[in-house]
């Protein structure tokens, strides 16, 4: 998969790092032995760091959580779960964590090292001249024609879902309610509205991205894009920065994030069948799966899809298989 990226960009050496802050004072995450020790007020080893949070994890020992909030103390403890989880995600999810289910966590990372790097992965960086430039050379071929502003359920085009659909191979990597016209109803989508501002300083906060955990800032982080791309020449005067806001999307937003639940996933079910009813669609990506899919994620399913189906179709004459909604 990195051989594959490569042949459309370069990468730098960026390495994302995440700080939040709490009650202000700043802090590295994920959790890890500088967050602890800064916490706690304390100097301890990584040994004595786990068993204290094994302790305050032992609160809920031995219980069946039945909310978010229930399953974040026993996973790492109350202290530290208050601290870094609880707000936060209630901002993100626009929900109280005890009305969330515990199923949407099954780990909460904590590093008994002082590690800080957001990602483990082998390869990290950013797309030396941007994603669209990275698009554009990926969409340079002369058997691919790009048309923008071109709504795919408009049926006043030559290539709307009504015109291509059953005569034509597609791919559909948008949302799969919107498909299907919500004929199984609405799934249920958050979404994030930026706030940007441009100040009159050099550097704002010194990093590309600091979260802010505690219930009485109601955003959930501030981006500073600069800091992404340390190896460019900015002004000295000058940086942007994006305040996040999350909320549920409605008809009309722009849908980031599947909530994905027990509704939700009742409905995609009913979803799934309809989609492997379709005629030779099949459906990728964040949005026409109804999955959370890392960048990586979504890359490598895309390349197994063409391996496993787009490429025996047109090299082999293989039949398409409709589908790729997994519930």
């Amino acid at each position: 998969m990195w051989e594959y990226v490569n042949r459309f960009t370069t990468f730098t050496n960026y390495v994302h790092k995440v700080y939040g802050v709490h009650k202000g004072e700043v802090y590295s995450l994920p959790i890890n032995l500088a967050t602890i020790n800064q916490f706690f007020r304390a100097n301890m080893t990584p040994g004595e760091a786990q068993a204290l949070i094994q302790e305050q994890a032992g609160e809920l020992a031995g219980t069946d959580p039945q909310n978010l909030n229930d399953k974040g103390i026993q996973l790492i403890g109350r202290p530290l779960y208050e601290a870094f989880i609880k707000h936060y995600t209630g901002k993100q999810w626009q929900t109280d964590p005890k009305d969330l289910p515990a199923g949407i966590i099954s780990r909460l990372p904590v590093r008994y090292n002082y590690d800080n790097r957001y990602f483990n992965d082998k390869y990290e960086g950013l797309p030396t001249n941007g994603y669209t430039a990275w698009i554009e050379k990926m969409a340079e071929h002369p058997n691919i024609e790009v048309r923008l502003n071109t709504d795919f359920f408009d049926e006043s085009h030559e290539y709307s879902k009504d015109k291509v659909v059953g005569n034509i191979p597609v791919i559909y990597t948008g949302p799969v309610d919107r498909y299907f016209d919500y004929a199984e109803g609405d799934l249920s989508w958050r979404t994030i509205d930026f706030e940007e501002e441009v100040l009159d300083v050099g550097d704002f906060q010194g990093t590309s991205v600091v979260n802010y955990n505690d219930a009485d800032v109601p955003y959930t982080r501030i981006i500073e894009p600069r800091h992404f791309h340390p190896e460019r020449e900015y002004q000295n005067e000058k940086t942007v920065i994006m305040r996040e806001f999350s909320r549920a999307a409605e008809k009309g937003d722009e849908p980031y994030y599947p909530i994905n639940t027990a509704a939700d996933r009742e409905r995609l079910l009913k979803y799934r069948d309809l989609a492997a009813a379709e005629k030779d669609v099949l459906f990728g990506g964040r949005l026409g799966t109804y999955k959370y899919l890392d960048m990586h994620m979504a890359i490598g399913s895309a390349l197994t899809m063409f391996e496993n189906q787009i490429r025996p179709h047109f090299e082999g004459g293989e039949k398409l298989e409709s589908g790729g909604v997994d519930a």
